[in-house]
This record gives C-alpha cells, structure tokens and sequence, in this order.
C-alpha cells in the first residue's frame, strides 16, 4: 500500500551538447542519474537544488529554466509504499572550478553526450528527460 510521497527536485547542467551525471550505488544498485536529490520538509524546490549542489558537489548554480514534471504515476524503484514525484530543471554551475565531489556516496561524475545515439539511463523518468534534452540541445 502507498502511504508516502517522496518528491526529488533534479537539475540537468549542459554545457557544449553535454549533461552533469553521477554515478553512486544506492540500495546495493550501482546508478547513473542527474544532480539533485530529495526535497526535506520546509523546504522549495529551487532550495533543495541549491543545497544539494552545495552539498554534494561543492558549488553554486544559476536556475535557467523548469525542464520537465513527472506527469505519469510511479512507485519508488526501492521503497514499494513510495510514490514518486520529479521534477527536473535546467542550470548552470557557476563556479566549476571549485567542483568536488563531497558526497562519499557518488563513485564519479561524467559529462554525457547527449548526441549519443542510445539512453544510457535506467531511471525511467531519467529515460524520458534524457530524450527531451535531446530534442531541446540537438
């Protein structure tokens, strides 16, 4: 039964026809997903942006735009009484050069093509906004 609804804010960051992933292991699944993370009580959604930015990767971002909510009903992927709610944005890292991963959780970072011919996500939302990015860059 779901009785929950855990609501994660996600920022694409594209520079040069290419967007900020990071890799981490969550639940024992090894995981390639975009910047971001889940919204705490209290809290916006721009706020939440900024502070896992700050938190997980040490640097500030300017929000460009809203990208895309997720629109179709979904159950977490790791938690069976969670409902998922996302929303992603498109931004910009203001101070790259003070990039560093602070986050023992996130194995690495990679700047991903997005003119690649395949999806490398497995996230299904993550599946969607890929596609979009695509259509929005290319």
């Amino acid at each position: 039964m779901i009785d929950k609804i855990n609501i994660r804010v996600y920022a694409c960051a594209v520079k040069d026809k290419k967007v900020l992933t990071l890799f981490e292991e969550y639940a024992g699944e090894p995981l390639m997903k975009f910047p971001g993370g889940g919204l705490e009580f209290g809290e916006g959604l721009l706020d939440c942006l900024h502070r896992e930015f700050d938190e997980e990767l040490n640097v500030k971002i300017e929000i460009v735009e809203h990208f895309y909510t997720q629109e179709n009903f979904l159950v977490s992927r790791f938690r069976e009484n969670e409902q998922l709610l996302t929303v992603y944005y498109i931004v910009n890292i203001i101070n790259e050069e003070d990039f560093l991963i602070l986050d023992p959780c996130i194995e690495k970072t990679e700047w991903i093509d997005i003119e690649r011919p395949d999806n490398p996500f497995v996230l299904p939302i993550d599946k969607i906004v890929f596609d979009k990015l695509k259509e929005k860059f290319l």
